[in-house]
């Protein structure tokens, strides 16, 4: 009897959570494709390519191919060492609106990516300056449809979630449920509430007055910062700017990692500046671990210890226990095959959910430690503490 009071509250509480956190992205403004405008200001997307060889190409032709009727796009090449400024000079060469600029040397106190915008941001003319990271891919219609909402939003920084690419086996074993993750940690409502202190924009697409960015000081303001994108959204709305974080996954796509250890150092890096910057999400970093970790091991073994008890005579009560374990892992796959559909893989993903889980807490606690200990992290060849 106690075994399956102590099961009954679990399943209770297991399913609560499930649907709790599966049920946090209420994202109310969404950018649908429209019409290239009239009135087009000029906009300059920037983007910072160090060692982008690989998505250089498809990032600047996408961009090329905007229907928006007056843009220029600066690309910011930071000290690449492979083919990616050479790929760039060869699109120049067919496309004067393309600019391509030689990094400078990262000055002391600077990280990498404010770095690198900043000397963009010198360089661009727009009255909108549109920062975009390389691994991020533009429908032809984006910039109109971005500069129709934010129009309408009154935006004064105007930033969106991306669709998200997960091709090999392991983005798409470990990426949707960090993405799930992302939207327990970040409610797009606050963050859209003028009243509240929630600030965050994704560094993939951020769409910012030129006026706004200088006021504050743009990247110079953060030069600092790693997550820069999260420390230039703060700077907008403390500042009493008009910051909205909307859908955007009509409009671009992202592919962030490609491989098992670019997943692991990308995510290891960006829970790591999470905690660093907010040592209260610690709390929360634990709470995500403690939940992978059910899913991963005690969920398995809750059902397996039914059956054990089943098999040795448990009857009516093992029957009980082992059921509510095999409904609440049901209620877990139900939902991550429509999570599955979501981000465009095969349902059978669904299964996976302990492994993902499992390395999804092994991240957490790494950058966990790294934070604790002061060793920092290694991102595109620099060390950051």
């Amino acid at each position: 009897m106690l075994y399956f009071i102590v099961s009954t509250l679990l399943f209770i509480l297991g399913i609560i959570i499930i649907h709790w956190v599966h049920n946090q992205y209420h994202m109310d403004i969404v950018v649908a494709p429209a019409p290239p405008p009239a009135d087009a200001p000029l906009v300059s997307v920037c983007i910072p390519a160090r060692n982008e060889e690989t998505n250089i190409r498809r990032c600047v032709e996408a961009v090329l191919h905007q229907d928006y009727p007056n843009f220029e796009v600066v690309v910011l090449d930071d000290r690449s060492t492979d083919a990616t400024l050479t790929l760039l000079k060869e699109i120049a060469s067919r496309d004067s609106r393309l600019l391509p600029v030689s990094g400078s040397d990262l000055p002391k106190g600077w990280a990498g990516k404010p770095h690198a915008l900043y000397q963009a941001a010198k360089v661009a003319r727009g009255e909108w300056l549109c920062f975009v990271d390389a691994d991020t891919f533009l429908e032809p219609y984006a910039l109109s449809s971005v500069f129709a909402r934010a129009k309408e939003q009154n935006a004064d920084l105007f930033t969106v979630i991306t669709n998200q690419i997960f091709v090999t086996f392991w983005e798409r074993v470990i990426m949707p449920l960090v993405m799930t993750a992302l939207t327990v940690g970040f409610s797009p409502r606050k963050v859209n509430d003028p009243k509240r202190v929630d600030a965050i924009s994704n560094g993939q697409f951020i769409f910012i007055k030129r006026h706004v960015y200088d006021a504050f000081g743009g990247h110079e303001s953060v030069k600092d910062k790693i997550a820069e994108d999260q420390a230039i959204a703060h700077q907008v709305k403390s500042k009493g700017y008009r910051l909205i974080l909307a859908d955007g996954m009509q409009v671009m796509s992202t592919r962030m990692y490609t491989s098992f250890a670019g997943i692991w150092e990308g995510w290891t890096k960006n829970i790591y500046l999470g905690l660093s910057i907010h040592p209260g999400l610690l709390l929360l970093g634990a709470f995500g671990a403690l939940l992978g970790i059910l899913a991963a091991i005690f969920l398995p073994l809750w059902i397996i210890l039914g059956l054990i008890w089943l098999g040795n005579g448990g009857e009516i009560f093992a029957i009980a226990v082992t059921g509510e374990g095999l409904l609440v892992a049901a209620y877990l796959i139900f939902i991550r095959v429509r999570a599955a559909g979501y981000f465009h893989i095969p349902a059978w993903y669904a299964l996976t959910t302990p492994l993902g889980a499992g390395i999804f807490s092994a991240m957490i606690l790494a950058s966990a430690w790294k934070v604790l200990s002061g060793q920092g992290v290694t991102w595109r060849g620099r060390i950051y503490k």
